[in-house]
């Protein structure tokens, strides 16, 4: 939850930022469309300098006892240049609104497109310390605050600043002494913006995250919802939901208070700005009062009809800005929390050692080739010599010595060495919090180790490209991911180049193809919702099959079956089984029954390995892993 005594402020440079970003996206059309509200802001402010000529030229009529006849000949050619402007002017308007309404979307879409790119580049510590739903709020919240600073906020600030320069500039050609009174205003106008604007900016930099906390709440509840009713949790969720949604009704109550305060209080003062002009004004007419001014005129009351109007349309355009102010501020906050997704720093690859296509032939000489063989070899260039060596890929993964923290200082894995030899069943056992998860994610790369090495057919992990060592990984984890499609494109998932027949083949190997032709369009099925309309133990064979499908040498099984009845296991064991040979797996899993046929079992205890040998031998240490197998079927 959000501070109550914290005082956010901007970061310098993001309004730079933004305008340069814009400028890079329509080098051109934005030029064009700042001309055309520059363009109609002046020719708005135009037709006060008419009125006052008209207005002289029909007392001075008056006072000469003339026609209208000799006056209209003056007028009419003044009434069809304004015609004509106008017509510029609103030509000027269409032409601007079309552009920016281009300028707008199109930079809202470049910019989830860079967010979104930026996003996939992310590490995986990234999506584990930040809020899932906060991070959907930079796509919907943040980008609708900048919508309207795009479209409307800085339109309207560039139109009403510009009409309020214009506007001040033919108030001081025309009287310097009602300029000043207006001047007076203006600065009384400012001093109440400064205090009240002020207050309502840091309550709409506090509402942007009060509101990223409250989406984020709102969507750890939604994917917990369960959770919470199995434990009769709800009162304790509405509380807890209550206390940050209070301090955003604070926040949103403050800054909104702050902001339509303001807007009557400073069109008041214009309007007693607006009296004021012309009780002065009058009593300068009728006093005499000399005018100082630009054009020489003398103060009459043409000049102070024209002033009046010129007073409303600069204390109207003042208003404008001033109540731009907020919006602004909290499109600024919004681009502040996109910039700062979008310059996370990018998960580090420093490897070289690439996966390509090669051809073996029997006296093991490799050759790459671009055509897919179905034997993969690890392309190694040497940067001491420019040679370039060729490994077979096998599946031999080894870890000597490794240490790893999560957090500096709270080490996880302690001096952890794992041997795994092409083809061979890894198991890894122990309780939760032991390291099991976080060895398959070093071996990933998901993180990176703090000592020791990882080595993968010999080479250093930290040498291959990320992207080819999780290419020749297949993971299933116990929490099974699903997307929007058919199931065939879930299964494809694991390989996009696959077939419908190897996407059946693979289902068959994981069990999962009997569930599938029962289905209602069987393979093309729509799944939805994280395939919220199948079972648990159904999603996690879709699971399976998408990393049969990719056919990798090592295959990592997270507590793969944990979601899968007993029933069900009986029918995937033998594609299990299938699916592991020949291959080097890594099986966490509470189930004994997964791991009794594994080459070696590892028991961790608190990020150590207190005892490993397979399952004969450990029964026959009676140690640790002896107490699980002879307390309970299921390793707690």
């Amino acid at each position: 939850m959000p501070n109550n005594h914290e005082k956010p402020k901007l970061k310098k440079g993001v309004f730079k930022r933004l305008m340069k970003m814009l400028f890079t996206f329509y080098p051109k059309l934005l030029p064009i469309t700042i001309i055309c509200i520059l363009f109609s802001s002046i020719a708005s402010s135009i037709p006060d300098m008419y009125i006052q000529k008209v207005i002289k030229i029909i007392t001075d009529t008056l006072d000469n006892g003339a026609t209208w006849q000799s006056a209209s000949e003056k007028i009419i050619p003044m009434m069809l240049f304004l015609v004509i402007l106008y017509l510029i002017s609103t030509t000027a308007i269409t032409v601007y609104s079309q552009f920016m309404a281009i300028i707008t979307q199109g930079t809202l879409n470049k910019m989830r497109q860079s967010m979104f790119k930026g996003m996939q580049n992310l590490p995986i510590r990234y999506f584990d310390t930040h809020k899932h739903g906060d991070i959907m709020s930079y796509y919907t919240n943040d980008i609708d605050a900048l919508r309207q600073l795009i479209s409307q906020g800085l339109p309207n600030l560039l139109r009403a600043g510009t009409v309020v320069i214009a506007v001040f500039g033919i108030m001081l050609y025309y009287s310097f002494w009602l300029t000043l009174i207006t001047i007076v205003g203006v600065i009384f106008m400012m001093l109440v913006t400064k205090v009240m604007g002020g207050g309502s900016a840091k309550y709409f930099l506090k509402q942007q995250k009060s509101i990223g906390d409250a989406e984020g709440y709102i969507q750890e509840m939604m994917n917990g919802q369960k959770v919470v009713k199995v434990f009769c949790h709800e009162s304790e969720a509405q509380a807890d939901f209550d206390k940050i949604n209070e301090q955003l009704y604070q926040d949103s109550y403050r800054a909104n208070s702050y902001a339509n305060t303001l807007g009557p209080v400073i069109m008041n003062i214009g309007n007693i700005l607006y009296v004021l002009i012309a009780v002065l004004g009058g009593v300068m007419v009728l006093n005499s009062f000399k005018n100082y001014s630009f054009s020489g005129l003398a103060l009459d009351v043409s000049v102070v009809v024209a002033f009046l109007n010129m007073t409303k349309q600069f204390t109207g355009n003042l208003n404008q800005v001033t109540q731009q102010i907020n919006a602004i501020v909290m499109a600024l906050a919004g681009a502040e929390r996109i910039f700062a997704l979008m310059d996370e720093e990018p998960e580090t690859d420093e490897g070289y050692v690439k996966l390509v296509n090669a051809e073996i032939s029997k006296d093991g000489t490799i050759t790459e080739t671009k055509n897919y063989t179905g034997q993969w070899a690890w392309k190694h260039p040497h940067q001491a010599d420019g040679s370039v060596t060729y490994t077979p890929l096998q599946g031999d993964v080894r870890m000597f010595h490794v240490d790893f923290a999560y957090e500096e200082g709270k080490t996880v894995l302690h001096d952890v060495s794992v041997y795994a030899k092409p083809g061979q069943k890894i198991a890894f056992v122990g309780s939760t919090g032991a390291g099991k998860t976080t060895i398959t994610n070093l071996i990933n790369r998901f993180y990176d180790i703090a000592d020791g090495k990882i080595r993968y057919d010999g080479i250093n992990i930290n040498k291959i490209q990320k992207s080819d060592l999780r290419r020749s990984l297949g993971l299933v984890l116990q929490e099974t991911n699903l997307f929007t499609g058919t199931v065939m494109d879930n299964i494809r998932y694991g390989k996009l180049d696959a077939t419908d027949e190897e996407c059946i083949e693979a289902s068959k190997l994981a069990g999962a193809d009997d569930f599938i032709t029962r289905l209602p369009n069987g393979y093309e099925t729509m799944l939805t919702g994280n395939g919220s309309n199948l079972s648990q133990g159904q999603r996690q064979l879709i699971a399976i099959a998408r990393a049969a499908v990719a056919n990798p040498p090592v295959m990592i099984l997270d507590e793969a079956t944990s979601s899968i009845d007993t029933r069900t296991e009986a029918i995937v064991s033998s594609g299990m089984d299938k699916l592991m040979h020949g291959r080097t797996v890594f099986v966490i899993a509470h189930r004994l029954s997964t791991v009794r046929n594994a080459d070696l079992i590892m028991v961790l205890e608190h990020g150590k390995v207190i005892e490993k040998g397979n399952h004969d031998e450990l029964i026959a240490q009676k140690g640790h892993y002896y107490q699980l197998y002879t307390g309970a079927f299921e390793l707690e």
